[in-house]
C-alpha cells in the first residue's frame, strides 16, 4: 500500500480544495512558520479517524472547519480525502461496500498455516473520506460510500499490525507511516 494523494477543503487553514500529490520516493513539505505544514499533518491524522480535538490543536471538534479570515467567508464543511494505492481489501470490507466477493483459489476445506480458510482479497486504489459539517454530523467514507470509522481502520490493518495502524493516529506517526506507505 501507498499513499497517493491527499486531498484538503475547509479543513483549519485550507478553506479552498488543496491537493498535495505524494510520488514514489520521499516527499517532505516544507515552509516558512504558519505556511500550513502542520495542519497537513493534522489533516492526515483527522481522516484516519482522530477523535480528539486536542490532539488536532483544537478546543471542539469543529475547530477544524476553516473559520474565515479577513478575505474569505467560512465555510460549512471541512473534507479530507486520502487515496491509497496497493491497497489489499478484505472480504469483510467488500460485502460492506456491497461489491463481489471473489471466488476462493483454493480447494474446499484446504487451511492456511494457521488452520483457517484462506482469505481472498482484492488489491486495488481506495479513497477514504472524512467529512464534518458545522452542524455538528460527520461522516466516513471509503470509495464515496459511507462506512463506519471501523471500516477505515479494517481497511488498513489488513496490510500492517494493529501496532502500526495506531501510530498513523499520532502525531510522531504520521512522519512515520507517510514514509512507509510510500
Amino acid at each position: 500500500m501507498h499513499l497517493e494523494r491527499l486531498e484538503i477543503s475547509g479543513f483549519k487553514s485550507f478553506s479552498d480544495r488543496s491537493e498535495l500529490a505524494f510520488d514514489r520516493g520521499v516527499t517532505a513539505i516544507v515552509g516558512p512558520n504558519g505556511c500550513g505544514k502542520s495542519n497537513v499533518a493534522d489533516a492526515l491524522t483527522w481522516v484516519l479517524g482522530e477523535q480528539s480535538a486536542k490532539s488536532l490543536r483544537g478546543d471542539k471538534m469543529e475547530d477544524v472547519i476553516f473559520n474565515g479570515s479577513d478575505a474569505r467567508k467560512p465555510t460549512g464543511a471541512a473534507e479530507v480525502r486520502l487515496r491509497f494505492g496497493n491497497v489489499i481489501v478484505p472480504p469483510s470490507v467488500l460485502k460492506e461496500l456491497g461489491e463481489d466477493v471473489p471466488a476462493a483459489s483454493h480447494e474446499p476445506g484446504e487451511l492456511n498455516g494457521n488452520g483457517h480458510e484462506p482469505a481472498t482479497s482484492v488489491t486495488r486504489e481506495v479513497e477514504v473520506t472524512r467529512r464534518l459539517f458545522r452542524s455538528g454530523e460527520s461522516e466516513y467514507l471509503i470509495d464515496g460510500q459511507t462506512c463506519r470509522l471501523k471500516d477505515i481502520h479494517e481497511l488498513l490493518m489488513d496490510t500492517r499490525s494493529e501496532e502500526h495502524t495506531s501510530e498513523l493516529q499520532s502525531r510522531f506517526g504520521i512522519s512515520y507511516a507517510v514514509f512507509c506507505l510510500k
